[in-house]
């Protein structure tokens, strides 16, 4: 008879135990695995964030610099001249200048080459028919309702009680959802618009270019004005006209308002609405790029005896919501 051999009974466990070793032994290297490429991805992650960072900082700085590059200029502008026009420089546009790192490009516009929204409205809080009535000839001229200058009158004036017929007051806004009531103040930005009845996309887009809203009662400077802004000037107006005021400004402006007033163009014409060939307020927008950084800024400056202040700032950039900064220097 053949004798069959059997393995010790002590064998099998020896197997099973090397075998969860080695198991346990796989998992601990994975698991230190992973850890070592998350710790690697958020150092990465870490890194990447403080540069961002650290130029998006610098690109402001650079912002500011240029800020003050417009500051000294429009000083020196009103030392020079007693008028201001398109062909200072002050409004030359800065190309992209290559600076340590990165780009620096920006612009000086003059607003009161625009409609101040706020003239609608006189100091005592009432609407002033005068400034009603431009507007009305600018939205005309746009393609856009006449009712928007009714509206915004009532969102601007100081009292709760609608024009008629196209006014909207508390009995409008607070049926909005959600609910809200009309500033009954002058705007702080034209940004406001987008709250007012009736002023939708398509309306803010024709509209802004030609607007602005500024503290105080401004005069449009003739010098900077667009042409629609010009021909809104008077009801007899037409495009004709505007194109010799235009041209007649191209080279040097006009340096006083009596040299405006006295165009062929203008001839037998009174007009409703004050102009100036000076300005007070302008805004000076600077993008700049540094590195993986971008910055813009955005600077509302007032000159007033050939000194300038800021009045607020806006800065915005691709990977933040606007920051603003009230200043008063």
């Amino acid at each position: 008879m053949r004798r069959i051999q059997h393995q010790p009974a002590t064998s099998r466990p020896a197997h099973r135990q090397r075998g969860v070793a080695l198991v346990t032994a796989l998992l601990v290297v994975s698991l230190a695995t992973v850890a070592a490429v998350a710790m690697a991805t958020r150092q990465h992650i870490d890194v990447r964030r403080t540069g961002n960072l650290v130029h998006g900082e610098q690109a402001y700085a650079y912002a500011l610099a240029a800020e003050s590059w417009a500051r000294v200029t429009l000083r020196k502008d009103a030392r020079e001249s007693n008028y201001d026009a398109l062909d200072e420089d002050w409004a030359t546009a800065l190309p992209p200048i290559a600076v340590e790192g990165g780009l620096v490009s920006g612009r000086v516009d003059d607003l009161q080459g625009r409609f101040n929204l706020n003239n609608l409205v006189g100091e005592d809080g009432k609407a002033s028919d005068a400034d009603q009535a431009y507007f009305t000839r600018l939205l005309d001229l746009l393609g856009l309702e006449l009712s928007l200058a009714d509206t915004l009158t009532d969102w601007i004036d100081a009292d709760i009680d609608a024009r008629f017929p196209d006014g909207a007051e508390d009995e409008h806004y607070l049926l909005n959802e959600p609910a809200y009531r009309p500033a009954n103040r002058p705007l702080a930005s034209v940004s406001e618009l987008r709250l007012v009845k009736g002023f939708d996309a398509e309306a803010l887009q024709l509209l802004i270019p030609h607007v602005t809203a500024l503290p105080g009662r401004t005069l449009i400077n003739v010098n900077t004005a667009t042409a629609v802004v010009l021909q809104a000037l008077h009801s007899e107006l037409d495009a004709s006209a505007v194109e010799m005021l235009l041209a007649d400004r191209e080279d040097t402006g006009y340096q006083s308002t009596d040299d405006f007033l006295g165009h062929a163009a203008l001839a037998g014409l009174e007009l409703d609405t004050a102009v100036d060939v000076n300005s007070e307020y302008f805004r000076i927008l600077t993008d700049v790029v540094v590195g993986q950084g971008q910055a813009r800024l955005e600077s509302l400056l007032s000159r007033t005896d050939g000194e300038t202040r800021i009045i607020y700032r806006l800065r915005t950039s691709i990977r933040s919501a606007p920051q603003i900064e009230a200043v008063i220097d």
